[in-house]
């Protein structure tokens, strides 16, 4: 179940121009977006009354009266996923000869590598786009496929729980609870963290009220779940809100994990103050619990150990494996000599 909304901020609506969106400088190639009795017109007309009428309340989209062609969208995370309470913003720009072929979407990355299918260089990969190979029925259909099908494809397959099994080489069959999907949630909820503070830096134009209120309403929330993630007290994903942990029981705490969300939270409690957001009984810096304190404290030990220490400890394990072995084959003797 979503988080309702405290904030209005209309899901659709026409603005003037979408500044500094990624295929703005691109031509349009062709007078068919300004033909209005042309084919190409009227369909990108009846995709903005499908959008109108059908977004749900997590998705929101900008469309531009100067350029038919261009729309920009923003996608709350979903909650039990570990893009819960980010936003995620897609530039997409109809062909000249669509809906024969399928928009092109750019994902404003940041250069962060949160998902499978999101590459740093903005590219999306997705089969109802034609850029990921998949069965008929779920590649991109000129007389069937939309916008909106697009944008509930990124939500619900790409932004979803689970996102190290969307590897075409991992094997589905796996347990989510698998050691390498579990690590891939914490790095894709600390990206989600960075992108939000790269966000409320610099807000896509258009949606600056959108990235304010967003950010200033789940502030709390967000925060509260970096403390529990990081003392182990939930699953990367399933922090529910303020004073309810979600899935709780024993979670391993993570050395890389801790130090990213020691660095991630302050930084978060800074930018969500000068939105405004009601932070002030938030701490400056990660609490951490005993078993916490007790991995930063060997995390620190490590470090100024260094390199060093890594080949003592190496060499000190290989002697132990030789000891162990040498008491084996004494043991042998022994036995060997009493029969």
């Amino acid at each position: 179940m979503e988080n309702p909304r405290s904030f209005t901020f209309n899901q659709f609506d026409v603005v003037s121009e979408v500044s500094g969106h990624h295929y703005l400088s691109s031509s349009n190639g062709s007078d068919r977006f300004t033909d209005f009795r042309g084919a190409v017109y009227k369909k990108i007309m009846k995709e903005w009354r499908i959008l109108q009428k059908n977004l749900p309340e997590s998705i929101f989209v900008r469309v531009s009266e100067t350029r038919i062609d261009l729309l920009r969208a923003a996608i709350i995370g979903a909650t039990g996923t570990p893009y819960h309470d980010g936003l995620f913003f897609f530039d997409i720009a109809f062909p000249p000869d669509y809906p024969s072929q399928p928009p092109k979407v750019h994902y404003r990355s940041f250069r962060y590598p949160l998902n499978p299918n999101l590459y740093c260089s903005g590219h999306v990969c997705l089969s109802l786009l034609n850029t990921w190979r998949g069965e008929t029925c779920e590649r991109w259909n000129p007389s069937q496929s939309t916008v909106l099908q697009v944008l509930l494809s990124i939500q619900s397959l790409v932004l979803c729980e689970n996102p190290y099994f969307n590897e075409p080489t991992v094997r589905r069959f796996k347990s989510p609870l698998d050691t390498e999907s579990l690590k891939y949630d914490r790095d894709a909820f600390v990206l989600t963290c960075k992108s939000a503070i790269q966000l409320i830096r610099n807000p896509p134009e258009g949606f600056e009220p959108l990235v304010t209120a967003h950010f200033r309403e789940r502030a709390n929330a967000i925060l509260a779940a970096c403390e529990a993630y990081a003392n182990g007290r939930a699953r990367v994903g399933f922090y529910r809100d303020v004073g309810s942990p979600g899935r709780q029981g024993k979670n391993k705490i993570s050395k890389k994990f801790l130090v990213s969300m020691e660095w991630v939270y302050p930084e978060m409690v800074e930018k969500f103050k000068g939105i405004g957001a009601p932070v002030e009984s938030a701490a400056e810096k990660l609490r951490l619990g005993a078993e916490a304190m007790k991995k930063k404290k060997e995390i620190a030990r490590r470090q100024r150990e260094g390199v060093w220490g890594k080949l003592v400890r190496k060499m000190k394990g290989i002697l132990g494996m030789k000891k162990k072995k040498k008491k084996k084959k004494k043991k042998k003797k022994k036995k060997m000599i009493i029969d």
